[in-house]
């Protein structure tokens, strides 16, 4: 059912019909029927400007769905649709000033816009109810920055990541040099084992040498004068 009526007799209430069906009522003047849309209505409120905890200007677009929740209240209340939306509007940015200037615009623009607006909704929930109205949702279409702040937030926002930018190549170039002392620190340490190790069987190799040397020479003096010799001849030559 799109419609919701209320039937007035001599100008008062006498029954509100929400339900579909065949329904009855005496001939003008002695009744008549005042009827209200029954389905969920958009309302675009005006951007407006609202300040962060953190006092920062924001420009905040939002909308709000709603409908008629009690006819015979909202006609004893607001009467008209163009009435309930002043009252709307007024009572949706009341809750909407309230509720944003709690929070940081950084809180606002990404982290809890969820959970704000929950919050906006119910809090405008309770402030309609009298009049008749349900507040469905409430939520936010863009967020901006005032044309008079957007240079000044710009200009900080790229300082900012200047900075960051020159902290990470500093820290970057702290740790290169961390690293090329390191490296050549160990590079320094493996060739000087190295070179230990090499010495160390250097000389268990020429002592194994002269063993053999000594052994062959007890054992055949001749024979090890001759291989003498020979390793003579060949280093001349």
């Amino acid at each position: 059912m799109t419609e919701q009526v209320v039937i007035l007799q001599f100008g008062k209430p006498v029954r509100t019909i929400k339900e579909p069906g065949l329904h009855f009522k005496l001939p003008i003047p002695i009744q008549n029927a005042v009827v209200f849309d029954n389905r969920l209505l958009e309302y675009d409120v005006p951007p407006e400007e609202i300040l962060s905890k953190d006092k920062k200007s924001l420009i905040v677009d939002n909308y709000v769905r709603w409908k008629i929740s009690n006819p015979l209240l909202f006609l004893q209340t607001v009467q008209a649709i163009p009435t309930a939306i002043t009252r709307l509007d007024d009572i949706v940015y009341s809750e909407l000033r309230r509720e944003l200037g709690t929070h940081y615009m950084s809180e606002i623009i990404t982290e809890n816009r969820e959970i704000i607006m929950e919050q906006i909704t119910h809090n405008s929930r309770i402030a309609t109810t009298p009049y008749g109205i349900e507040v469905v949702d409430v939520r936010i279409k863009r967020v901006d920055l005032p044309k008079q702040n957007e240079k000044s937030i710009y200009a900080r926002m790229e300082a900012e990541r200047k900075r960051q930018a020159n902290k990470f190549r500093s820290e970057g170039e702290e740790e290169a040099q961390k690293i090329r002392a390191t490296t050549e620190k160990d590079k320094t340490i493996i060739l000087a084992d190295a070179y230990k190790e090499s010495q160390q069987i250097r000389g268990v190799g020429e002592a194994a040498a002269l063993e053999i040397y000594a052994k062959a020479f007890g054992a055949d003096p001749d024979f090890y004068e001759f291989v003498r010799t020979l390793e003579t001849y060949k280093k001349i030559i």
